[in-house]
């Protein structure tokens, strides 16, 4: 097998057993939040942007607090089911999760000045809110014509075997080599592929036979793959805000985030009752990070509000805690079960993208309508190390990612003084690029590259952003003057592209490994209580 020597860059650096295990889609990952606040804000999918009176603004308008003419705490629990049901070329597959969650906890106060004009008061929020849930269970079942084992051996390709071995007399360890991706090493102590020639730097999969015209690789019988995820992101908020003249509303939100985010991954094939591969993984991280939101709401006409915020990035500092372990069995002859070292790798920073929300509503004597428009651009998300450079798979996030718009509409009735109800729909694009939706190679400088996805670590399954849509109702009572509860139900549908591995291209652009994407579907419902009491 001769080809143009395209080296795999490796996209994580490795210094004295440290690693940075953070790939493109994990950053992604960990750059979105979800629809997520109080019962009435979740009613109305969250356009509160222009709004306000809820204290789910800190998260998003802070200005929102300055409509707030009492002081409050208030407090938020929910029920959520995700189930998630894939389709790999005619194979279905189920799988969910069920989850009890505390949403929020947040205190509002409110100290008026005695003014009729100018600075009418102004006012102090702290709150919690849960702005990222990762709960979730997939699986994809099904077959393709390449196997995992084909995809390590490409990646492999132009890596001299004796850069897979270690070397206990000269102390070489492959895995601390910078060139040599983790999945090789793995790959080639757990029998995946074998080289064209002793000591050589091609490979093919080890599942086959020799022919005629040379190697023919196996294809899978049956593949499985299995991922469970968990953990969230939250969010600590110090917010203030102010109301001038009551026709303009200022507010700023200072916001400690706290992230928690475990994967573990199951993935086997078989391609006979004598031959099989497996390959499990794990990976979790956490870390830190701070943020500041700021807005402005304008209430021109007594009907109608107008808002604006910038919600800045998340400057984060995280750890990744990986380890993955895998085994064949090639004509009922097994290998040993070997497995990567255990690290805790070192620090690294994440900055997630900001986004800008325009808002507009509309406020009668027993209703209400508003629509916000979230404006994201995720090709800023940057990964760097401590010293600020930033990582290799930086190059992955500049070709692959562009803008992400989400527009949320709501509306509210108060049928009674006492009693409203709600509803609002929720529409979020997805904003990868056109070449990761097709999974055609990308084009970097007029020339293609040779993987659809960098790989980092030994984690080769990711999935692909195909947008979100969620629709809600809720209800809202008030028992008193001073004491409310709301409840709301959304129902929301996340669709993607699942794949096992990455596809590989040749330098035309065609491609050498196909993997074939699962199609994904993740729908949750969440049914969330708030109570609350104004004082």
């Amino acid at each position: 097998m001769k080809r143009i020597t395209c080296l795999f860059i490796s996209a994580f650096f490795l210094a004295g057993g440290v690693a940075y295990a953070q790939g493109e889609m994990d950053a992604y990952r960990l750059s979105q939040t979800d629809l997520n606040g109080t019962a009435r804000y979740l009613g109305m999918s969250g356009a509160f942007g222009a709004l306000g009176g809820d204290i789910s603004s800190m998260s998003t308008n802070p200005a929102g607090l300055g409509i707030y003419r009492s002081s409050e705490v208030v407090t938020t629990i929910s029920l959520s089911t995700s189930k998630a049901n894939t389709n790999w070329n005619g194979f279905k597959a189920d799988a969910s999760k069920t989850k009890f969650n505390f949403d929020n906890i947040a205190y509002v106060g409110y100290f008026p000045t005695g003014n009729d004009e100018g600075l009418v008061g102004w006012n102090l929020g702290i709150s919690y809110n849960r702005v990222k849930s990762f709960n979730r269970s997939y699986r994809m079942n099904g077959a393709q014509a390449y196997s995992l084992a084909d995809y390590v051996a490409d990646l492999t390709y132009g890596i001299k075997e004796g850069n897979l071995i270690y070397d206990k007399n000269g102390g070489y360890d492959p895995y601390n080599n910078p060139d040599v991706p983790w999945l090789s090493t793995l790959g080639y102590e757990a029998g995946f592929f074998d080289p064209y020639e002793k000591g050589g730097s091609e490979y093919h999969s080890a599942f086959g036979k020799q022919g005629a015209n040379g190697w023919e690789a196996d294809s899978p019988q049956n593949a499985d793959l299995l991922v469970n995820e968990k953990g969230s992101i939250g969010q600590y908020n110090i917010s203030f805000a102010t109301n001038i003249s009551d026709r303009f509303f200022l507010g700023a939100t200072v916001a400690i985030t706290d992230l928690d985010f475990s994967m573990t991954t199951k993935y086997t094939e078989d391609f006979s009752v004598m031959s099989q591969l497996w390959l499990d993984n794990g990976l979790s991280t956490d870390g830190t990070g701070y943020a500041f939101n700021i807005g402005a709401i304008v209430r021109p006409v007594d009907f109608l509000r107008v808002g604006v915020a910038y919600n800045s990035p998340t400057w984060y500092k995280l750890t990744d805690y990986f380890s993955g372990t895998a085994q064949t069995t090639i004509n009922n002859q097994a290998w040993d079960a070997v497995s990567t070292p255990e690290y805790q790798a070192g620090d690294y920073h994440l900055r997630t993208p900001d986004r800008w929300i325009f808002s507009v509503a509309g406020v009668g004597q027993n209703f209400l309508i508003s629509a916000d428009y979230e404006l994201t651009n995720y090709k800023r998300m940057n990964l760097n190390d401590l010293d600020g450079y930033e990582l290799n798979q930086q190059k992955d996030i500049d070709s692959d990612f562009g803008m992400s718009g989400t527009l949320k509409v709501g509306a509210e009735y108060k049928v009674t003084p006492q009693f409203s109800v709600r509803a609002g729909t929720l529409w979020r694009t997805s904003p990868m690029k056109k070449h990761m939706k097709d999974g055609i190679s990308p084009v970097v400088g007029g020339e293609y590259l040779k993987d659809a996805v960098g790989v980092v670590g030994t984690i080769p399954n990711y999935t692909i952003d195909k947008g979100t849509n969620s629709y809600s109702i809720g209800l809202g009572y008030r028992f008193t003057p001073n004491f409310y509860t709301d409840i709301a139900c959304v129902y929301r549908e996340y669709k993607e592209d699942a794949y096992a591995f990455p596809s590989t291209f040749l330098p035309d652009g065609t491609s050498f490994v196909k993997s074939d994407p699962a199609s994904l579907k993740t729908k949750t419902t969440q049914v969330a209580l708030t109570l609350g009491y104004k004082f």
